[in-house]
């Protein structure tokens, strides 16, 4: 590990050599070649990168709906969102959360179904969980109002160091340094650190090196500034190097070692889970007459806990499709006391999270004539959409299948059956 930007001037020369733009004069560095004082740790040429960072940002930083106000409310929500989801992708949705929940009392009074389906597509659903659990905290504990540090922030549900320090830094300017991945990036790179940045060592480190290059009284802007740098300028693979204001100081621009920071760990491949899918229907009667589809609840707790689904079961890698329509039509009897004929297949659905991935079959199948669905299953409209408990077991009308909170891969086996289904 190097101790910081400019500890071997030898392989500056080999770099520019090598083909690379000659670097500019800018704020961190003067007409003779970079100050060996610029190297953070508290200095006043730390100090300088942080202000250079800063008038950067104020000339560069693009227009987001989460820069209108520094409301810790706003903050917060923005980003627990832009928590491994796509800036692109949350713009529109944290639009749509705020008109939803403009307030974090009015989060507070939400129920849990209303917030997931709000938050539904996002993925990683246990943001929105936690952020409807802490904002029940904050307004029974706190009264409404934010705490402002980051140890009282952190105590929150749902909230860790990187979350505790982007609002306290955000929302109040204190000096925190909020570290994610654009960050550790960004800092392996100035720094010349050779170690795996998924370490917790290192990103300790990393979070000194970080908090003392914030300028006095520009927390908020500096934090601001720097995840805007690691998302336009010194991103994964080939950074823009010459629209970096660090460029002059940065260890890994001066020896040619921008493809190689930041050191990471070999990924493992996502496990593989093959499973068969059915899309239930039977006919209601009474006022409820019509054709209903069946949709159960997943488990309070684990992936996409509170969600709904499909009924489904793990099946082998190679089984047929004949051998998932006998696994399902078993399943179904015996885990739900149904009797069911299977009609035929549906697209298959693949969706990869993190650290899974679903290969599932799809199947439409039907309460056979003649059979009951079970008795005492009760339907949305008796319920006013609240299901309540882990493994529930919904009848549900086509229309009514918006209003509730699935997982991406079962929100596209609901909208491809819909598509396909007989009229009734």
């Amino acid at each position: 590990m190097h101790s910081g930007p400019f500890h071997n001037a030898s392989k500056v020369g080999k770099h520019r050599a090598a083909g690379a733009p000659r670097p500019t004069a800018n704020a961190a560095e003067g007409a003779s070649g970079p100050d060996p004082s610029v190297s953070g740790g508290g200095t006043p040429g730390g100090r300088r990168l942080g202000e250079a960072l800063v008038r950067w940002f104020e000339e560069h930083k693009r227009a987001l709906p989460w820069r209108q106000n520094r409301d810790p409310y706003r903050v917060w929500v923005a980003e627990v969102m832009l928590q491994q989801t796509r800036v692109d992708t949350v713009a529109p949705r944290y639009v749509s959360f705020l008109r939803r929940f403009p307030s974090v009392e009015a989060l507070a009074a939400a129920g849990e179904d209303e917030v997931l389906k709000e938050w539904e597509g996002l993925g990683y659903y246990s943001r929105a969980r936690n952020l409807r659990l802490a904002a029940r905290e904050i307004v029974n504990r706190y009264g409404g109002r934010f705490p402002d540090s980051p140890e009282e922030l952190r105590r929150l549900p749902g909230i860790g160091r990187y979350t505790a320090a982007a609002v306290a830094s955000i929302a109040f300017n204190r000096p925190a340094a909020a570290v994610d991945g654009n960050v550790l990036r960004v800092m392996a790179r100035l720094h010349g650190i050779d170690e795996p940045v998924t370490r917790a060592p290192v990103q300790r480190r990393i979070e000194r090196l970080t908090e003392a290059l914030i300028p006095p009284g520009r927390a908020a802007d500096f934090t601001e500034a720097l995840m805007e740098l690691g998302a336009l300028v010194c991103t994964p693979g080939q950074p823009d190097c010459g629209r970096c204001p660090w460029r002059d100081a940065c260890t890994a621009y001066l020896e040619g070692r921008t493809g190689e920071l930041p050191v990471r760990p070999q990924r493992t491949a996502p496990r593989v889970v093959h499973g068969a899918v059915a899309v239930v229907t039977a006919n209601g009667d009474g006022a409820r007459a019509g054709r209903r589809v069946l949709v159960v609840r997943r488990p309070a707790g684990g992936l996409l806990a509170g969600m709904w689904e499909f009924p489904w079961v793990e099946t082998a890698p190679d089984a047929s499709e004949a051998e998932c329509e006998a696994i399902l039509t078993r399943t179904l009897r015996d885990r739900y006391g149904l009797d069911v004929v299977v009609d035929g297949g549906l697209p298959a659905v693949r969706h990869v999270f993190s650290h899974l991935e679903w290969r599932l079959q799809v199947f439409a199948a039907r309460v056979r004539p003649g059979a009951e669905a079970p008795a005492g299953r009760r339907e949305l409209a008796a319920q006013g959409r609240a299901a309540g408990e882990d493994g529930d077991l919904v009848w549900a009308a086509p229309e009514e299948l918006d209003g509730l909170a699935f997982g991406r891969a079962h929100r596209r086996i609901a909208d491809t059956w819909r598509k396909r289904r007989p009229a009734p």
